[in-house]
């Protein structure tokens, strides 16, 4: 039998403490090391403070891959996503990695170069030859959507959509109440001509605040006029802040994200007018720059963190015994701030 000096000699030439060597120094089996490692419930709390110990002393990491020969568990959940320049999927993923991570669970992610749904298929198999027990889905396109659901995914999945019609392998925030909170704000401080500008039309989101601006402007009795289509960007909301300021047949304008919200700020100024005196502006998504705007901006916050929890926790109803699984979405919140004000007439 080897003693502790040997393994400690193994060490110092450069070898990597293995589970045997664990087993060794805690003076138990190296199932029950295994059982340690797997948080077996039938390991008393002794027994396992004294082989964390010995880990912790020899620096001892499990192998994953071997892990999951041994338990047929990967422990890894994948992610798909089509965009990660956006703050909304890039803060999703976040999220999820952090929530996966305090759940005991790596992330693989795959990233789609385009929706096509060839690239949609080998994303896929990309994360399942991987061995992903799980997949949460971060592709707000209306197509990426259809095409997953129509994919008999072998593994439990989780798509990240909005809206109040969420069916089983979905969860998010409800985008559409969003887009009512910052209407409605613009409406009771007086706003009667307001416009919105959205986000690109294949995304789920920005059809979804679209429709909760389009829903409390007719249950308000306000009149409408058609939406601008816009890209997400910056450089858009400057571009349609300049066109808009020469009509100047408007009081407020709802930005689906904040960023084209930063655009038409800029726009607004440059022509020479006031953000909120002369236009209130609402923004959405509550970016990290969005209080250091000038004026700082009103907008509607989504919980991202507590988005990723709940995806994982959704995965993790399929995946562990007794892990309870969220339903529903989540509720945004209007944080108002000083772009918006009521009408100077």
């Amino acid at each position: 039998m080897r003693s502790e000096e040997s393994v400690s000699d193994d060490a110092e030439r450069g070898r990597a403490p293995n589970i045997r060597d664990v087993a060794r120094l805690a003076g138990v089996s190296h199932q029950t090391v295994s059982r340690v490692l797997n948080n077996h419930p039938s390991i008393r709390d002794s027994t396992r403070d004294r082989v964390l110990a010995v880990m912790d002393e020899l620096n001892y990491r499990p192998n994953r891959a071997a892990r999951a020969l041994v338990t047929s568990r990967s422990r890894t959940i994948g992610v798909l996503a089509s965009q990660r320049s956006q703050y909304g999927p890039a803060s999703m993923i976040q999220a999820i990695e952090n929530a996966s991570k305090d759940a005991g669970y790596l992330v693989s992610t795959a990233n789609l170069p385009d929706t096509g749904e060839e690239s949609i298929r080998a994303a896929v198999e990309h994360l399942l030859a991987q061995s992903v027990e799980g997949i949460v889905v971060i592709a707000p396109q209306v197509r990426v959507v259809r095409v997953i659901e129509g994919l008999q995914v072998r593994v439990p999945f989780v798509t990240v959509q909005s809206g109040g019609d969420l069916d089983d392998h979905s969860i998010g925030v409800d985008q559409v109440a969003g887009g009512r909170l910052a209407t409605r704000h613009l409406i009771e401080l007086g706003h009667r001509n307001i416009y919105h500008l959205a986000g690109p039309q294949d995304w789920i989101e920005a059809e979804a605040r679209m429709r909760g601006f389009l829903a409390e402007m007719s249950d308000q009795d306000v009149p409408t006029t058609a939406p601008i289509l816009g890209d997400w960007t910056a450089d858009f909301g400057y571009r349609a802040g300049i066109e808009l300021m020469r009509v100047r047949d408007f009081t407020a304008i709802f930005s689906s994200n904040d960023q084209m919200a930063l655009g038409l700020i800029h726009a607004i100024r440059d022509e020479g007018y006031d953000v909120p005196r002369d236009v209130s502006i609402v923004g959405f998504d509550d970016i990290p720059e969005a209080p250091h705007f000038w004026p700082p901006l009103t907008t509607v916050r989504q919980d991202f963190d507590e988005l990723g929890r709940r995806c994982v926790a959704r995965l993790l109803g399929n995946l562990e015994p007794g892990a309870a699984g969220y339903r529903g979405s989540i509720d945004p919140e209007l944080v108002v701030r000083k772009s918006t004000a009521p009408p100077s007439f």
